[in-house]
């Protein structure tokens, strides 16, 4: 007797730097890798952050599903994705279909984002100085910068409180085995 198993997973890293000129934000924004950047700028990296797990939301899982059908007039999660932060800490369900904090900011994926590698996708965005100075409880990707677009999934866990003068560079790996 065999079985079948698909499984998603999801791996998501937050690079903060200390980025008062906003020199780090420009060129991550233009697709300078993560590794480049931590090289050049080793002394205003301020912390790495890795957190594992997440819900897809059903919203997400019926998109892909549509997508890969072939309907027509759906927004891919291409060049357009964003990855969304918020400040709520409810827990996350795959009925949801977006953010739910009272504070939040979707920003565009950085250029040449997103990045298909095996059976991963990467998203990544840049949030530069003046962006979502907040607590990031919560985060999630969609097929655009809102909560009207269909979000893939949902994470939440405390990532810190950005202030004014970090860029923060947020990249999510999500994984179908």
């Amino acid at each position: 007797m065999s079985s079948e198993k698909a499984t998603g997973t999801s791996i998501t890293r937050l690079f903060k730097f200390h980025d008062p000129s906003g020199e780090i934000y420009r060129l991550a924004r233009s697709g300078v890798s993560v590794d480049v950047l931590v090289e050049l700028f080793r002394g205003k990296l301020v912390e790495v952050k890795e957190v594992r797990g997440n819900v897809f939301l059903n919203e997400g899982i019926n998109y892909i599903w549509r997508l890969a059908r072939g309907e027509t007039g759906l927004t891919p999660f291409g060049s357009n994705s964003c990855v969304g932060v918020g400040d709520s800490s409810a827990a996350a369900l795959p009925a949801q279909t977006g953010l739910l904090g009272t504070n939040k900011y979707y920003k565009q994926v950085d250029s040449g984002y997103p990045v298909i590698s095996g059976t991963q996708i990467i998203f990544q965005a840049t949030f530069g100085g003046t962006e979502a100075n907040f607590t990031w409880n919560e985060w999630t990707v969609a097929n655009g910068c809102s909560d009207d677009y269909i979000n893939i999934n949902r994470k939440v866990e405390l990532l810190g409180t950005k202030a004014s003068g970090a860029t923060w560079i947020l990249q999510v790996v999500l994984t179908i085995s």
